[in-house]
């Protein structure tokens, strides 16, 4: 049991959730339509934002689709297989155009749904997700007795 002090103190909303098993739902939010891997993603929190790197090489900025619905931030990528190819005739093919979507989880109360920023460059997506301002960490301040 927590002492009185620990129960009074706040929680802080984090953007992510702490249980990394919710944060990643591998049945049915998160895939890929071939036997591959999801594209890997590091998450950095500053002060002022959340930023979300996802390694996607050989790709263009048209082949991603960002939703915001609710509490979920939806990466998807639909690249379809040039045609083209289908009429050649390969001795040995390894690489494809494959689908995928990945689904982060968030608190709106912490993240500023107006401020969401994507670039994509040199085969990084990067996606920026500023904090509300209640939500950044503020300074200590001293409080005058009276």
């Amino acid at each position: 049991m927590l002492p009185v002090k620990a129960k009074l103190l706040p929680t802080v909303s984090r953007f992510f959730e702490d249980d990394w098993n919710n944060l990643f739902d591998w049945s049915n939010r998160n895939f890929s339509n071939v036997n591959t891997t999801l594209p890997s993603v590091n998450i950095e929190e500053t002060e002022d934002q959340f930023i979300l790197n996802m390694a996607v090489p050989g790709m263009k900025k048209d082949d991603f689709k960002i939703e915001l619905d609710h509490d979920a931030l939806i990466i998807k990528s639909e690249a379809e297989q040039k045609n083209e190819q289908d009429n050649k005739r390969f001795s040995r093919r390894e690489y494809n155009f494959s689908s995928f979507q990945r689904v982060f989880n968030f608190n709106h109360s912490v993240v500023d749904s107006q401020k969401i920023d994507a670039t994509y460059h040199d085969g990084i997506l990067c996606i920026k997700l500023a904090k509300k301002e209640e939500a950044k960490v503020k300074p200590a301040r001293r409080i005058s007795i009276k």
